[in-house]
């Protein structure tokens, strides 16, 4: 590099250091004037890009979808966070409610959590680990993970999600951004499933009126309300990546 270079680096530098602090201009982040239920179904048909096996259901059927869905995979030890609503759940099913330093969670084979919001533009869901959502430990060893999403829930972009997330950062809690279920590779594109989280990732989309419900598209095939068997030879791809 030339001294002509280096000095006209260093004195915009200087000039930046010394020039006075001007206040940052932030845009505010406004509401999508899409309808949501095209907003739901671009979440639906994304976050089953990432290979996410996603319902659509009504809360008057959740529960009957979370036995369907629990039978299918074969996952017969649950675990729960301790405030995860109990109307969510058939009565008679038996799960164990998480206790932190006490629950072993590498004998439990699915969890069952909510979550913060969803991001239609990215088939992304977050948790803040707040109600009914656990520790993060919670969602990251067992390998199968079901997620209540609310249809209320689900912003189309971003800026959307990260303005509802931000009383959630402003208290210190942690955020688990997931995009699919688990999966890594290494610098010659051997795939690796379940290094970073649950290899199997169940979505719920629910919403509160039993209205009729649209197909959702799972990786290329359609899905009604209540979930069929899925085949589980498939690809898994992207992973849970966390903040």
């Amino acid at each position: 590099m030339s001294t002509e270079a280096k000095l006209d680096i260093l004195t915009r530098i200087n000039r930046a250091a010394t020039a006075e602090d001007r206040p940052v201009q932030r845009v505010p982040v406004r509401s999508s004037p899409h309808p949501s239920a095209a907003i739901v179904q671009q979440f639906a048909e994304y976050a089953s890009e990432y290979r996410a096996h996603v319902v659509q259901t009504c809360r008057a059927q959740l529960p009957q979808a979370l036995r369907a869905l629990l039978a299918q995979r074969g996952s017969e030890r649950v675990a729960l966070p301790q405030d995860l609503p109990a109307e969510w759940l058939p009565a008679d099913l038996s799960v164990l409610r998480d206790q932190p330093g006490t629950t072993d969670l590498t004998t439990v084979q699915a969890v069952i959590t909510g979550c913060a919001v969803a991001i239609a533009e990215t088939g992304t869901v977050v948790l803040d680990h707040g109600v009914g959502q656990g520790r993060r430990a919670l969602t990251l060893v067992p390998d199968h993970h079901i997620c209540v999403i609310w249809e209320a829930q689900v912003v189309e972009s971003v800026p959307e999600a990260v303005a509802r997330l931000e009383s959630s950062v402003l208290r210190g809690q942690p955020l688990t951004w997931i995009s699919g279920p688990s999966a890594t590779s290494d610098i010659e594109l051997s795939r690796v499933e379940g290094v970073h989280g649950p290899r199997v990732l169940d979505l719920l989309l629910v919403r509160e009126a039993p209205a009729a419900l649209p197909l959702v598209s799972d990786g290329g095939e359609m899905q009604s309300a209540l979930p069929a068997k899925v085949d589980e030879s498939r690809d898994t791809a992207p992973d849970h990546t966390m903040s």
